[in-house]
């Protein structure tokens, strides 16, 4: 599969961009907002969702086979700030399982574009951008590696 570049420029977008995310694990050390640039920036190991769900290719492959991970970035551009809850951010060392990454508009007339990126983690962590307008870009940076296997949700068990 190709390396994963996207671009999100408006709500729908992102929600495209968090369904590739969903369990993404981010070290609190590999996340910065550079407020003089009004930019944040974090690199994720994201779970690839997509080769998870496609059937295995030939009868010797097991389902774990389609288990990968990527290194990616996540960008964010036109943010006026960022707010963390329910984590340290001087912990570096500290690991977050990303569930999703939501956008929640200022006005709800929906007559301009700024509002609220949330960036939700397990445990009950997050992160809060102010943004002037959606504008964000998820790309892999380099080669994929075997997950050992698929992370699991509550809902699944059942």
């Amino acid at each position: 599969m190709p390396d994963l570049k996207l671009i999100a420029l408006d709500a729908e977008d992102l929600g495209v961009i968090s369904a590739h995310l969903q369990d993404a694990v981010l070290r609190v050390g590999d996340m910065v907002y550079l407020p003089d640039e009004k930019r944040f920036v974090a690199l994720a190991n994201r779970f690839d969702w997509a080769k998870a769900k496609m059937p295995p290719q030939t009868s010797r492959k097991t389902s774990s086979d389609s288990f990968e991970r990527h290194r990616a970035g996540l960008r964010f551009e036109r943010v006026n700030s960022a707010k963390v809850q329910g984590f340290d951010f001087k912990d570096k060392k500290a690991a977050l399982a990303l569930l999703a990454v939501t956008f929640e508009p200022a006005s709800s007339q929906n007559e301009t574009p700024e509002g609220d990126v949330t960036l939700t983690f397990s445990g009950g962590a997050a992160i809060r951008l102010s943004v002037e307008c959606i504008e964000a870009e998820l790309k892999d940076l380099g080669a994929a590696w075997t997950a050992k296997r698929s992370p699991e949700h509550p809902e699944d068990a059942s």
